[in-house]
């Protein structure tokens, strides 16, 4: 099978098998004042509401249950900032398997102490100091524990992209459909179930100008990589696409586009404002491109992803304050 189609449309229907009744069927909102200000019909898929608070749930679960037996015994190891880690600890305490999760030490606190709370063991590093696929590894190795990647992983993929099917089962075919990229998994499979459920639709990946590297590498069609970019959105964090998510992007994907730290932020207050929904940073990338005019499609029926809600309170103000 070549990676073009290491995941098709079938697996994210045996992930949405694999998540009833276990994952939440998110809300989808809509706002007259973003349809007006965009002159377009906008959808909201709002996984800020799923559990764990972001999209993660869904890639987690799926890959965990998958697990052989021997496996499940064993535990699991993964790499995260915050979403995947709680995601992964969340699904790990569901199916009875232990799980250790690598994170930095500047992740937001609440993503620390969820995770922590989901019974995940916690071993934080220095991103200046550290590698921290090199240092998973070598755990992995140490511990007989099975690495479970973020994003480069093609039940991960398949999990992910059960979000976009049920927004397109709900609301229609779209014209567009936005969606937020770090390693590429909830764009690569969002866009595997758009162009199976909606063929005709258009799928756009965004981006933190600071954290550009899928934007450079769809448009190049080579492979970039952009190290601890200095970003708000920690979930966009990831220094580059992966080897499963690189090709679907290319494949699957029409464009890719970046929007700024600002952007970001009056997003984030519009949206909280607005839509009376908390959304972190990451989570606005898909909506940025459209209420900050990157995108424009008048008259469009569009969807947007709002990838998760973990924000660290604390730091709101601070935040909001910039806008």
């Amino acid at each position: 099978m070549s990676q073009f189609h290491s995941v098709t449309f079938a697996d994210i229907e045996m992930a949405a098998k694999h998540l009833a009744g276990i994952a939440y069927r998110t809300p989808v909102m809509t706002s007259t004042t973003v349809n007006q200000r965009t002159n377009s019909q906008v959808f909201f898929k709002c996984e800020n509401f799923q559990r764990t608070g972001s999209f993660k749930f869904r890639g987690a679960y799926n890959a965990l249950l998958q697990l052989s037996a021997d496996q499940k015994q064993k535990g699991v190891i993964t790499f995260s900032s915050g979403n995947h880690a709680q995601a992964i600890a969340l699904a790990g305490s569901l199916l009875n398997i232990p799980t250790t999760i690598v994170m930095p030490e500047d992740a937001p606190s609440v993503k620390q102490s969820a995770t922590r709370g989901y019974g995940a063991e916690v071993i934080l590093y220095d991103r200046s100091e550290t590698n921290r696929e090199e240092l998973t590894q070598t755990l992995a190795q140490d511990r007989g524990l099975t690495m479970i990647p973020p994003y480069d992983h093609p039940h991960i993929v398949a999990g992910q992209g059960t979000a976009a099917k049920e927004l397109v089962e709900e609301v229609g075919g779209l014209d567009l459909l936005l969606v937020c990229c770090g390693g590429g998994g909830l764009l690569s499979g969002s866009a595997i179930a758009a162009k199976a459920l909606s063929p005709n639709c258009k799928v756009i990946g965004v981006e933190p100008e600071r954290a550009d590297d899928a934007t450079r590498s769809f448009h190049t069609k080579t492979f970039h990589t952009v190290n601890n970019p200095d970003t708000i959105a920690d979930g966009a964090r990831t220094p580059s696409l992966g080897k499963i998510t690189f090709p679907l992007v290319l494949n699957y994907v029409d464009d890719m586009v970046t929007v700024s730290e600002e952007a970001i932020v009056r997003t984030m207050f519009f949206l909280w404002e607005r839509l009376k929904i908390v959304v972190e940073p990451t989570g606005v990338l898909a909506a940025a491109a459209l209420l900050e005019g990157v995108i424009n499609e008048p008259d469009a029926k569009i969807g947007v992803i709002i990838s998760g809600g973990n924000v660290d309170l604390s730091q709101v103000a601070q935040l909001f304050s910039s806008s």
